[in-house]
């Protein structure tokens, strides 16, 4: 092994090694265990969201591919309509074309070249971080394969009356010209004012004051809307309001939507602009209004005068004329929650458009067929009220539930080029026609067409085609293999679709909604099978400070960057070079340089792994600091240097077995402690509690075999006794190799790195560490009496180098050690451990203490009712000593208290597990057994 461990010198092999040899594909062998890649847009970049969810999913697939399971991590990448199209738009711009210059035809094309130059990112940075996934097995949304379960989906549920166009209010980008979805609408607060309008009644003898956020709405006004029990305003409930500014007339209307206690409890419904007021339109039966284009300027439904404008200008122009009219009765400032496109930035504008939907809340159909919440939405309730489905943590189950208890049918259209075009033609009289293709189209209709036929320009959402991922992905609803572009074989439904249902979905909360419901409606309703079996809800990474991570505040991390490192210049340059505005720019470079004065240093893509693992918890949120980061390189690099020290202990050749048990009782306590800790490794990957798990291991491994069994396997290293020297180094070995295996899964890189060395001592066979079986607690003897052998021996030297280190005494100079009190089995342990005592803590042989002999000024350490002594003539000042053991008395009286404090609450006693209880209650008889032992030194001491 090379003297240190250099991350970039082994990651740019082991992973291209692993993918030659098919090490990441099922093994056909075992029960199936499958995880579904929540498939990242072919636009993007890794980022840290992405890095840490991957680094879970990567974790789970390699445990259970080393517990024997058939394992399949099915990964590919989404078309990214919105995304995707605005890209290749952008650079026509550049070339000052528009799409519609090329045509559709051309333009698709033009995308599907971007696609092919630079669509492959993503997942090359997954192989970065270690993603072992079947990459033979790639998808695509948009290819042939997964294009034709579209297809399928569509014409079934169409034919099946499930879905229906219709006229229906929907979020609109006048800038982008589409329908978008919640998902892709950020909410934004924004400084904003509260216009107070006068209505009039047409009789002149009464008003109502409405107050808005949007008075150049009121355009489009059909009624206002008081509450039905509202004293203030039932007299005028029924009668005509002049609308301002556009000569129409307008009903008062009563509904329970309106909040009388808000402002003036007088609401103006403008169902063609607003979501709430089309619910209470449709409840009243009234006609929406529609006031905007489709790029958000005034349409003649408006007076004439306002025609053209812009929305913000006609915003200007109602209020200039309101106010010329008297009827402008007060403004006030007022904060706003707008709704803003992620894609485009311009406000979101609710609008009235001809789409498609899928019918997710009909009972039953005209025809009497059960409709959309009988098929669709109630099996996806029940699969997780049955518990067929669950959730991790459980909580989002709620969330789940509460969603599709109140949903909405689902827009799935989209006024795009780029994605999966609409199978849907029209004939000249408008009548609806849905095929395969043109000629499908005609020949399910069941009367003639009228004249030619038209294709839908729209296409599908993206979520759609991403809604059948669990089982268009296996090859679903080819009846044979389903080959990629290059005739390479992808999917065989007959025999994948033993993957279904996946192990668990590893995704974010932001997506219930949007994509684990809707994966579990489809997968139910074309398959009868639900798509996963459990939901791991992994958390949103933040910042160190727990800000959500943005590119404006100059807080956001490239997974690449840490596991590469990056000097400060490249840093700033990177960090600022897509800000526009000068003042943000600006800002961000001045944290950039505050925070990484040095640049970030290159930490591996282990120790990245490991701090994410580490973070995994059930909360929500997780803080990311690259100061942790920096801690688990740490621990990387003590395990390098760990295995080197075993290496170098070792004979040339293999290590062949001892007869019969480890010959020490460092050696079993070793084993047991491994035993004990691979069954917590067990359990944390079965209860998702990766934190617990990585805590499990970092404990194991720096504290217990690093730092104390690599100390205490000396003496049998050093000693006269072959035989324990042998049985010791194959432990050493054996518990090493055992290691390696636990903490591959989560640090593969380095495992493999060191394990090349290490498995060929042991005459192990395989190729890596990657086809290496899990090492399984069972297999291991437990000797739990070696352990409070060696728990104890591990007290008297951590008491002996904590006086050492407080009496600043030099760790290389040979002290006396003295033993007092205690029992008959502390006896027997001093004079079995005498040898060792001396040889780790550099003693002289240790003496004992008469009781009733005059003892020594001496330093102590109590273990239990033994007391070790360290005389300190000529070593220490006496007074020195006093001072520490009033320090170690004031801080175990402060323990006592704490443990009196619980067993005098009465609510403690009685609520708390039995075993707690009573681990409390010996916790403060050991204590003051301490306690009563400090006492006694300090007072020999005069203290």
């Amino acid at each position: 092994m090379e003297k240190s461990f250099e991350p970039a010198q082994i990651e740019s092999t082991w992973y291209a090694r692993w993918e030659a040899s098919g090490a990441f594909k099922p093994s056909g062998q075992g029960e199936p265990y499958c995880i579904l890649l929540p498939p990242p847009n072919v636009t993007g970049t890794l980022h840290m969201g992405h890095a840490f969810q991957q680094t879970v999913m990567d974790m789970l697939v390699r445990y259970q591919r080393m517990r024997g399971m058939n394992t399949l991590w099915q990964v590919g990448t989404d078309h990214a309509g919105i995304a995707t199209q605005k890209i290749v738009e952008n650079q026509l711009a550049v070339e000052e074309k528009t799409r519609h210059d090329l045509g559709r035809e051309a333009f698709i094309e033009r995308v599907w070249k971007w696609k092919e130059e630079s669509g492959s990112t993503i997942t090359n940075q997954m192989r970065r971080i270690g993603a072992a996934a079947d990459w033979s097995r790639e998808r695509f949304t948009m290819d042939e394969g997964l294009s034709a379960a579209v297809r399928k989906v569509f014409i079934d549920w169409y034919r099946a009356g499930l879905i229906y166009r219709g006229n229906r209010l929907v979020n609109w980008d006048p800038v982008l010209g589409t329908a978008v979805s919640d998902l892709e609408v950020n909410n934004v607060e924004r400084d904003g004012h509260m216009w107070s309008i006068r209505y009039m009644t047409t009789d002149g003898a009464a008003s109502l004051v409405v107050a808005t956020t949007r008075p150049e709405t009121m355009l489009g006004d059909v009624a206002v809307a008081v509450h039905p029990e509202d004293e203030r305003y039932a007299h005028l409930i029924g009668q005509q309001l002049h609308l301002p500014l556009t000569g129409r007339q307008i009903p008062v209307i009563a509904d329970d939507y309106v909040d009388r206690e808000f402002g003036t409890g007088c609401v103006k419904i403008t169902p063609a602009h607003d979501f709430n007021d089309y619910a209470v339109g449709q409840r009243h039966k009234l006609a929406p209004i529609e006031i905007f284009t489709l790029d958000a300027k005034v349409n003649d439904n408006a007076p004439a005068k306002y025609r053209g404008l812009d929305r913000y200008d006609a915003r200007k122009a109602v209020l200039a004329d309101l106010e010329a009219a008297g009827l402008l009765v007060g403004t006030k400032p007022h904060k706003l929650q707008v709704p803003v496109s992620q894609r485009s930035d311009a406000v979101i504008e609710p609008m009235l458009t001809d789409q498609w939907f899928v019918d997710l809340t009909s009972e039953t159909l005209a025809d009497g067929r059960p409709g959309g919440r009988k098929a669709i939405t109630e099996p996806a309730l029940d699969a997780v009220r049955s518990g067929e489905i669950k959730f991790v943590p459980e909580n989002w189950s709620t969330t789940y539930t509460q969603w599709l208890d109140n949903i909405q049918d689902w827009c799935i259209s989209r006024q795009l080029w780029w994605g999966h075009r609409i199978p849907a033609w029209y004939d000249e009289a408008g009548n609806i026609f849905v095929g395969e293709d043109e000629a499908d189209a005609r020949a399910s209709a069941t009367t003639a067409p009228v004249g030619a036929l038209r294709q839908d320009e729209d296409v599908l959402d993206t979520w759609f085609s991403s809604a059948l991922w669990p089982f268009s992905t296996l090859g679903w609803p080819a009846d044979g293999p389903v080959k990629n572009e290059r005739g390479e074989i992808v999917a065989n439904w007959e025999q994948d679709k033993i993957f279904l249902p996946s192990a668990v979905l590893v995704t974010g909360f932001d997506i219930i909604f949007f994509w684990v419901a809707r994966m579990v409606m489809a997968t139910k309703y074309f398959t009868g099978k639900i798509p996963f079996r459990e939901v791991y809800i992994n958390a949103i990474v933040r910042d160190a400070e727990g800000q959500k991570m943005s590119k404006s505040k100059g807080n956001t991390l490239d997974p690449l960057d840490l596991i590469d490192g990056i000097a400060l210049e490249p840093l700033v340059e990177k960090s600022t070079k897509s800000l526009l505005i000068p003042q943000v720019r600006a800002k961000v470079e001045k944290r950039i340089r505050k925070d990484y004065p040095d640049g970030i240093p290159a930490i591996g893509t282990d120790a990245l792994r490991f701090t994410f693992a580490a973070l995994a918890s059930y909360s929500r949120t997780i803080n990311f600091d690259i100061k942790r980061a920096e801690g688990y390189k740490a621990f990387c690099n003590k395990l390098w240097n760990a295995a080197r020290f075993v290496l170098m202990n070792l004979p040339e050749g293999q290590i062949a077995a001892p007869q019969g048990l480890p010959a020490t009782e460092a050696e079993r306590w070793i084993l047991t402690r491994l035993k004990q800790t691979l069954a917590e490794v067990e359990q944390h990957f079965v209860s998702y509690r990766f934190d617990h798990l990585a805590q499990a291991l970092y404990e194991f491994v720096w504290n217990e075999y690093c730092d104390w069994f690599l100390e205490l396997s000396k003496p049998a290293l050093n000693g006269d006794d072959a035989a324990a020297a042998a049985s010791t180094r194959h432990t050493l070995l054996v518990v090493l190799e055992s290691v390696l295996r636990a903490l591959h899964p989560v640090i593969p890189f380095i495992t493999e790195e060191i394990w090349k060395d290490v498995g060929p001592k042991l005459g192990l066979t395989e190729e890596s560490l990657i086809h290496r079986p899990w090492p399984k607690a069972d297999d291991i003897a437990a000797d739990h009496a070696a352990t409070g052998e060696i728990e104890w021996f591990k007290n008297v030297l951590s008491g002996i180098r904590k006086i050492r280190s407080e009496m600043n005494i030099s760790p290389a100079k040979t002290i006396p050690l003295l033993f007092a009190d205690g029992d008959a089995s502390d006896h027997a342990r001093v004079t079995k451990f005498a040898a060792q005592i001396s040889f780790l803590a550099r003693t002289e042989t240790p003496q004992w203490i008469e009781a009733g002999a005059d003892e020594p000024a001496s330093a102590a350490a109590v273990v239990g009712a033994l007391r070790v002594m360290i005389p300190l003539a000529g070593l220490i000042d006496l007074e020195a000593e006093k001072v520490r053991l009033a320090k170690e008395i004031s801080r175990i009286e402060v323990e006592i208290r704490k443990c009196e404090g619980k067993l005098g609450n009465a609510n403690f006693v009685a609520n708390a597990p039995a075993e707690v209880v009573a681990q409390e209650r010996q916790r403060i008889t050991d204590w003051n057994t301490t306690l009563g032992a400090l006492r006694e030194q300090a007072q020999k001491l005069g203290g």
